[in-house]
């Protein structure tokens, strides 16, 4: 074998008119972990399924191992021990552990199955990958999001895959899961297995990377040792921006507080959290993964039940029974989970836009003002800088994560609401669209929006807020304003050292 495991050569795919990867090629060496990276629209997933064979390249060689490899369709790929695990799992809920992981074995009419050998089996793979207190014998369903992500490694393991692919693989994880992961693949690379790591953190490319490929509009930029280049020399590469404008200054004119939320209580995570929202503020709400965040949230709008507390708007006391109820009293939300909260994933963009507002388009007796809604949702498209669509007709889908971020942050900007709940706003999102959204923020409370963001990440938070409350263990218990809002205070009150606080 040569001195790389897996390579790309030259590769052009188009959709139509749309150049989605044009002579772009990645050398991955055995035992190595190589970060792919780029803003969203980038041509990473097109390179990823022309690897895997869910897509077929319109020219360009793929090399296993030294020798020529044709992939035209996954099955081709997993026989070439190429395995990749998308950010939607693609494993069966309602079967076993064990079933999942040999899933292949039942694809044969005269397989006879011995049971007893299969869990064997399985709980041996994962006693190997440091997960032997997972039961073979459990329903997927019920198992953590980082333990069904071990299933899906099992499973590529399984299949004899030396090539794995991770696409956003740390996006729904705990810290502690986190660390657990990167074990497992720090196991796996020293065992020569080749992993191509694709996330838009930077803190982990760092971390666990032993190269970085770089591409930009579809286009091959460069490929760089990771311990030769810092974060500002990658962010250009991948934005050719510097990395001081990621949180766009903002001069703060903080008005009269327009929601006030007061000793929350829903079931066990959210046991006494208040917090007010001042118009012409982005006020955060900061604590650990599991604090009671995204909980006081939801029961506050009559998503889940409230069990206690107090809700003002302006000087009213309010009962909000329903996400529509508070819609109409002029509170939007950005849920955490953009694909089936935030989006209708299969309505065009256009329809997405103006769902929040479609009556405004309908003349008395109900017929749409097709011309007027055109212009409208145009304006909208960009105002978001909306990219990566031939036409608004198409299916949102379509765009990448943070173009499809962008469209759920238009339909609430195109809904009027002038209090603005952003859950998680730049989850999954590249560093360029990031950027784009904090200016948009910037730009609602510009216009007197008062603005909530909750958020994990902490650089987020002292980056774009005014003033975060600090969530621990469902209690809020303190209060940061700008001056005081360091990686440092928000550790120490979310871990409950407060005293050196400053």
């Amino acid at each position: 074998m040569g001195e790389y495991q897996i390579e790309m050569r030259n590769m052009y795919k188009s959709f139509g008119g749309v150049k989605a990867v044009q002579d772009v090629s990645l050398y991955v060496k055995p035992g190595e972990i190589h970060a792919l990276v780029g803003e969203n629209g980038a041509g990473k997933s097109t390179l990823i399924r022309l690897l895997s064979g869910a897509l077929t390249p319109d020219s360009g060689e793929i090399y296993v191992k030294g020798v020529k490899a044709s992939i035209c369709e996954p099955k081709d790929g997993i026989s070439y021990g190429i395995s990749v695990i998308y950010q939607e799992f693609a494993l069966i809920p309602d079967i076993s552990v064990a079933e999942n992981i040999f899933i292949d074995e039942f694809r044969s009419k005269h397989a006879v199955i011995n049971w007893g050998s299969l869990r064997k089996r399985a709980s041996a793979f994962l006693e190997d990958v440091g997960f032997g207190n997972i039961s073979p014998s459990a329903l997927v369903a019920n198992l953590s999001t980082a333990y069904q992500q071990v299933i899906e490694i099992c499973k590529a393991l399984s299949r004899n895959a030396s090539i794995l692919v991770l696409d956003e693989p740390t996006a729904v994880l705990t810290s502690k899961e986190v660390e657990q992961l990167f074990s497992l693949l720090n196991q796996l690379r020293d065992k020569g297995v080749s992993i191509i790591y694709i996330s838009h953190r930077l803190e982990e490319i760092f971390r666990m990377s032993d190269r970085i490929t770089v591409m930009k509009d579809g286009r091959y930029v460069g490929t760089v040792e990771t311990a030769e280049i810092d974060e500002q020399r990658l962010v250009n590469m991948m934005i050719g921006r510097d990395l001081e404008d990621y949180f766009p200054q903002r001069a703060a004119n903080i008005g009269r507080i327009v929601m006030r939320a007061e000793h929350l209580k829903a079931g066990r995570q959210v046991k006494d959290i208040s917090f007010d929202v001042h118009e012409g503020e982005v006020m955060g709400l900061s604590g650990l993964v599991g604090s009671g965040r995204t909980e006081a949230i939801r029961a506050m709008l009559g998503i889940d039940r409230l069990d206690g507390g107090r809700i003002t708007l302006g000087n009213a006391e309010v009962k909000l029974k329903s996400p529509r109820q508070a819609f109409s009293m002029g509170i939007g939300m950005l849920p955490e989970d953009r694909k089936t909260e935030g989006v209708v994933l299969t309505l065009p963009i256009k329809y997405n836009i103006t769902l929040s507002c479609i009556k405004s388009f309908c003349n008395a007796i109900g017929v749409l003002r097709l011309k007027e809604e055109d212009k409208f949702t145009l304006d909208f498209a960009r105002k978001v800088s909306l990219r990566g669509a031939a036409s608004l007709m198409d299916p949102v889908n379509t765009l990448s994560g943070g173009n499809q971020q962008k469209v759920a942050i238009a339909r609430l900007l195109a809904s009027g609401c002038k209090i603005m709940i952003l859950d998680e706003p730049t989850r999954g999102v590249d560093v360029g669209a990031k950027i784009e959204i904090f200016h948009l923020i910037n730009e609602m409370v510009a216009q007197n929006y008062a603005v909530v963001i909750v958020s994990s990440e902490m650089a987020e938070v002292i980056g774009m807020c005014d003033r975060a409350v600090i969530i621990r263990e469902g209690v809020s218990v303190g209060v940061l304003e700008k001056d005081a809002l360091t990686e440092q205070n928000i550790i120490q009150y979310s871990m409950g050292v407060t005293a050196d606080v400053q």
